[in-house]
């Protein structure tokens, strides 16, 4: 996969996340696309930028707390600062690092800027479990008799069916040991006032919006069997804070929550 192969006039979600988050690896397209859905979801660019602050506390307490060496980072979307690897390795800088897309221009900054040593690169999907845990780049770099942290950031919401989310993670989980973690958020309409959320999901009707947000208790399925780390399942904002003047849920419309495989599963 090259950077030849990208597609400027085709909306890449990895893309758009980029320009949510405030990077410059978009076309106009994406603006277009993330535009759109911020007109109906407001809540879009702050839930983009909490979910990594999410990302970057979680992967944190995972190195420092847990002792977590390794990690599979899936749908990691384009290079932006606080990369996986980066926060890691501040704590640990022995942290093996996978990350998994199918973006052909994530794949393009992959090989310029993250391949090599202790981190990779994986092209596949969150649908097809089984070709990230059987990939070379995968085998050769983690140690699944070792525990792992599987990062599911901002992904889930793009895929639609709940049961082929549920037997996505199920894989992943079971491929894992005990020790291992699952870290993931997904967007929710449950901090929403009734009019946004109707045009959530009348954008979903018309095809408009590309994004499934769950309810607490379908994002709660998604950690069926696990043990969930204090405080549970909450908003992105709101899992472990480290700054008092944080946005509120209404203001992130996300939830984020870690969980840990224990040894009777």
């Amino acid at each position: 996969m090259t950077s030849d192969q990208v597609d400027p006039h085709t909306v890449s979600p990895a893309r758009r996340w980029n320009y949510w988050l405030g990077g410059k690896d978009h076309y106009q397209v994406d603006r277009d696309s993330g535009d759109q859905i911020a007109a109906v979801y407001p809540a879009v660019w702050t839930a983009a930028r909490q979910g990594r602050a999410f990302h970057n506390r979680a992967v944190r307490y995972l190195a420092a707390e847990a002792g977590i060496r390794q990690f599979l980072d899936i749908g990691t979307g384009l290079p932006a600062p606080g990369n996986t690897h980066e926060v890691a390795q501040q704590v640990a800088p022995d942290a093996k690092v996978v990350y998994v897309d199918n973006d052909p221009m994530v794949l393009a900054h992959a090989r310029a800027l993250m391949v090599g040593g202790t981190t990779t690169y994986v092209d596949a999907d969150l649908r097809d479990p089984e070709k990230i845990l059987r990939a070379d780049e995968l085998t050769a770099t983690l140690d699944l008799s070792q525990p792992v942290g599987i990062l599911l950031i901002n992904v889930l919401h793009f895929i639609a069916d709940d049961e082929q989310a549920r037997s996505a993670i199920g894989a992943l989980l079971e491929a894992v040991v005990p020790g291992s973690h699952l870290v993931a958020t997904v967007g929710t309409r449950d901090f929403v006032p009734p009019e946004v959320s109707a045009r959530i999901l009348a954008a979903q009707d018309s095809g408009r919006a590309e994004l499934w947000p769950r309810d607490r208790a379908g994002f709660a399925r998604f950690f069926d069997g696990l043990d969930l780390v204090e405080p549970g399942i909450t908003a992105v904002c709101d899992w472990r804070p480290d700054r008092e003047d944080r946005p509120q849920p209404i203001e992130v419309s996300s939830y984020g929550a870690v969980g840990r495989k224990p040894s009777h599963r």
